[in-house]
């Protein structure tokens, strides 16, 4: 069970890709040479257009009041390939977020779970047992420091811990690399010159002890009611071994009439 959750919450948190404990082995999976950014800017202040790069970003950030997708996904470790799952998102903003698990190898619903700023209850339909959490377990599993609204943006593609002050950026003829240091990543942001659209995001913590690095690709834009949206998310990690994760958005919609139904059977038993 512990397991299997944690796989669920690499999928749909998109956070464990920072409890990573060996950075010299996921350094190994990203491209060295981004890992330096240049200043090229010949006027005064050396940041201005990385700090107008910046602004861009927070303008292009999905707005929505609700949300909801249904995502196919694969994960592989030392073991092999696991069994893909099925994962169907609800969110109303600031609110509440809905998760449904269909083990595809059952064809059965597996897990539901309801996350609100406050809780998340997980309703294991295998075992037939019911949890119940503050939200620091979803920080606790993901080992970082994670909010409401951070695990908001997560799921819709925004982009997570992009510091205020800008440190450096390269512009090339294709690809604009924007670095930013926070309260606690660096990010290392590459950027579409064509259109502003994320392609890349890479963090390292600011407390070299904790050695936590992420690595989160975005492709397959798609434009649905004037909204930029991922539909193929890559995820690679490393802890003692290496770890990849796809993610590939099937349906999504924003903006629609949602319902959260969740109810504990009479017959399922707290852990």
């Amino acid at each position: 069970m512990k397991k299997f959750f944690r796989i669920v919450s690499v999928v749909i948190l998109l956070s464990a890709f920072f409890s990573c404990r060996s950075t010299k082995k996921l350094q190994t999976a990203v491209n060295k040479k981004d890992t330096v950014v240049s200043v090229i800017n010949t006027s005064a202040d050396p940041l201005v257009t990385g700090k107008n790069l910046l602004g861009t970003l927070n303008s292009n950030r999905i707005n929505f009041n609700t949300f909801s997708a249904k995502i196919k996904v694969e994960y592989e470790d030392s073991k092999g390939k696991q069994p893909d799952v099925n994962a169907i998102v609800r969110m109303q903003k600031d609110s509440v977020i809905w998760i449904s698990i269909n083990a595809t190898f059952l064809s059965i619903e597996a897990f539901r779970i309801l996350i609100t700023k406050n809780k998340v209850i997980i309703l294991n339909k295998l075992n037939k047992q019911v949890e119940e959490h503050p939200f620091s377990f979803i920080e606790k599993i993901a080992k970082i420091p994670l909010d409401f609204k951070t695990l908001q943006d997560l799921i819709v593609g925004n982009p997570i811990y992009l510091g205020d002050n800008v440190v450096g950026y390269k512009i090339t003829e294709n690809r604009i690399l924007l670095s930013t240091i926070g309260k606690y990543f660096k990010n290392l942001i590459t950027i579409s010159a064509n259109n502003n659209l994320i392609e890349r995001s890479k963090l390292d913590d600011i407390d070299v002890s904790l050695n936590r690095t992420g690595d989160l690709t975005y492709a397959d834009y798609e434009n649905k009611s004037g909204v930029n949206f991922a539909t193929k998310r890559e995820i690679t990690v490393a802890e003692k071994t290496k770890v990849d994760i796809k993610l590939d958005f099937k349906q999504y919609d924003f903006n629609t009439a949602l319902s959260y139904p969740f109810s504990i059977p009479a017959n399922f038993n707290k852990k």
